[in-house]
């Protein structure tokens, strides 16, 4: 490959793991190769944005004790194939709470933004957890792989296994829901808060099992909370994902997301504000 090829040369990788890895240059600089073959419309895959910032996040924290507990975030414009610049600044690192704010930039122009909160744990006399969906305790292996792909779906999920309870998009369903379970197709060796934040954005809105056929529909604002697994999770298993529409008005949505792994337990509550383009 000549100078001028390699110059032009795509990164393109089907591991969720690698693509959401940014390699660092300083203490709190780091830079993203944003991988090929993972859009969403114009620009990459949301989940993989907020992954690389939740991983340059928590990169930054000192403290192995403090895990990742919260993280909000916003992608404002299309993230593209190529390299991308990415700033973390710590907010605060208190005696038990670090909060941190990362930003995404290519070619000087401010892209994504997520801001990140750690924290040791406390007590845990009060833990709670909600009861799991029956559908998890029936397992994933009886499931199907659900058809979906381009172009009624967006380029990204050629890299997921997605396994469908319904309803399923463009189906008119009276329900605004989704349920089923996901998991890349490349499998992880490794479940940590990039890939959790990553794949609770992998599905499909849940709205869009009310239409009859494809509509353009984007996320604005994620918010997604982590809850440690209490039992070792393995990486290679698909997580239960179930999500409807709690409100909408004025062409803005906001539907409420959970995960749980095959055992069960709740490990992410994620909530996304979505716009009808139109």
């Amino acid at each position: 490959m000549t100078s001028d090829q390699n110059a032009n040369a795509r990164f393109t990788t089907d591991d969720l793991t690698l693509a959401t890895t940014p390699s660092r240059h300083s203490p709190t600089r780091f830079q993203l190769d944003v991988p090929d073959g993972w859009h969403q419309g114009r620009g990459a895959f949301g989940g993989l944005v907020l992954g690389a910032l939740t991983r340059a996040i928590t990169a930054c924290e000192g403290d192995a004790a403090r895990t990742l507990r919260s993280l909000s975030g916003e992608i404002v414009g299309p993230v593209l194939v190529g390299p991308a610049n990415i700033e973390v600044v710590t907010l605060r690192s208190g005696s038990g709470v670090s909060t941190y704010s990362a930003t995404l930039t290519q070619k000087g122009e401010t892209l994504a933004r997520a801001t990140g909160v750690l924290g040791r744990t406390r007590v845990r006399d009060r833990d709670a957890f909600p009861k799991a969906p029956d559908d998890v305790a029936r397992g994933w292996r009886d499931v199907p792989i659900a058809p979906v792909g381009p172009p009624a779906a967006p380029e990204f999920i050629r890299n997921m296994e997605i396994r469908s309870d319904g309803p399923f998009p463009f189906s008119g369903s009276p329900e605004a829901a989704a349920k089923g379970w996901v998991r890349p197709k490349k499998a992880l060796t490794a479940l940590g808060p990039a890939e959790i934040v990553a794949l609770a954005d992998a599905w499909w809105p849940a709205g869009l099992a009310r239409e009859a056929a494809p509509r353009p529909v984007a996320t604005i604002a994620f918010t997604l909370q982590l809850l440690a697994p209490r039992t070792p999770v393995d990486p290679a298993s698909p997580l239960y994902h179930r999500a409807h529409t709690v409100a909408a008005l004025d062409g803005y949505v906001v539907e409420h997301r959970e995960l749980y792994t095959e055992l069960g337990e709740l490990i992410a509550l994620n909530q996304q504000t979505l716009v009808w383009i139109k």
